[in-house]
């Protein structure tokens, strides 16, 4: 996996175990956003490690501070999922910008 931070986060840092809230956007590397969730009230909930995300994306929220930002390039067996939507190959190489929302305690 391949990244950029795009904004540094403050405070604790994210561990594995931990539930977090998460906003991100997904595209091709071309730019075409293919789901995002940034600009909502929606976070979504994941527990870091627990197989509810794709490897990249567990493995890009270790470590990061709340409000952190990063742009992910993974290999395609990173970003396996047991189901895609309709409008994504599962053999594509996606680019992740996930932004750590809050760390549940």
């Amino acid at each position: 996996m391949q990244y950029i931070i795009l904004q540094k986060g403050s405070g604790s840092k994210a561990k594995t175990g931990q539930e977090i809230l998460l906003r991100e956007t997904t595209s091709y590397r071309d730019g075409t956003v293919l789901y995002s969730n940034e600009k909502t009230n929606n976070p979504v909930k994941v527990k870091i490690g627990a197989n509810q995300a794709t490897k990249a994306k567990d493995e890009g929220m270790l470590a990061m501070g709340i409000r952190g930002n990063k742009k992910e390039t993974a290999k395609p067996d990173l970003l396996k999922r047991t189901s895609y939507p309709s409008n994504i190959h599962p053999d594509s190489i996606l680019v992740i910008k996930p932004i750590l929302n809050e760390i549940l305690k």
